[in-house]
């Protein structure tokens, strides 16, 4: 049997059009049965029979208490948790979600090429990546740095683009674990084109079959 995956889309703040690409990819993107939806009543019930819980773009609070209960003790009992660009900027209102993902979205220049630097090759997510990965994105900051609470596989090099806000050191992808379970978020993924890209979507791949524990 296939794994199976709940992708939740769910905005109560800004909106990415990217958001079917995504889903489509996602999809697309190896042997996985996909639950895409906005409910929060879907994160209401028991999470145990998800390899992984996939939030793509989401933005704002997103879930209600009851959801928010259910996603701590899967996670904390071994699921896997994959965050995609925006879902660094929800459940503000929610300690936990900030420390399970890593880091709170702060700001991000305008949408351009710039150049993620690869930092961990044996992760699934980035191990078929090119060392310097020419990528175009937002380049989200985070209102923290995260490194000294996970383990970072990709970084951005603000010299390559215009108005970076994080310096020399800019987590961009990452993961962690969290209770007995897996996290892994990258910040890349705004547009729509994105999710066409090969690479981007080897690197999500990569990402959400570690965190299932498929890899």
């Amino acid at each position: 049997m296939a794994p199976r995956l709940l992708l939740y889309t769910r905005t109560t703040d800004y909106r990415h059009d990217s958001i079917p690409a995504g889903i489509a990819a996602v999809r697309a993107l190896g042997d996985f049965a996909v639950d895409a939806t906005e409910d929060p009543a879907a994160l209401e019930t028991p999470l145990d029979g998800y390899a992984a819980v996939v939030f793509l773009s989401t933005s704002g609070e997103v879930l209600t208490a009851p959801g928010r209960a259910r996603l701590a003790a899967y996670l904390e009992s071994g699921g896997g948790f994959v965050g995609i660009h925006a879902a660094a900027c929800t459940e503000y209102d929610w300690p936990y979600y900030g420390e399970m993902l890593g880091a709170r979205f702060d700001r991000h220049p305008a949408h351009q090429p710039g150049k993620v630097l690869i930092e961990d090759r044996t992760h699934p997510a980035t191990r078929q990546l090119p060392a310097v990965w020419e990528f175009t994105d937002e380049w989200y900051d985070f209102r923290t740095n995260p490194r000294d609470a996970v383990r970072v596989l990709a970084s951005a090099d603000e010299s390559s683009y215009d108005g970076g806000g994080m310096g020399a050191d800019h987590p961009l992808v990452w993961c962690r674990e969290q209770g007995a379970g897996r996290v892994f978020y990258t910040a890349l993924g705004h547009a729509p084109e994105a999710y066409e890209d090969p690479d981007f979507r080897a690197h999500l791949l990569g990402g959400i079959t570690w965190a299932a524990g498929l890899d």
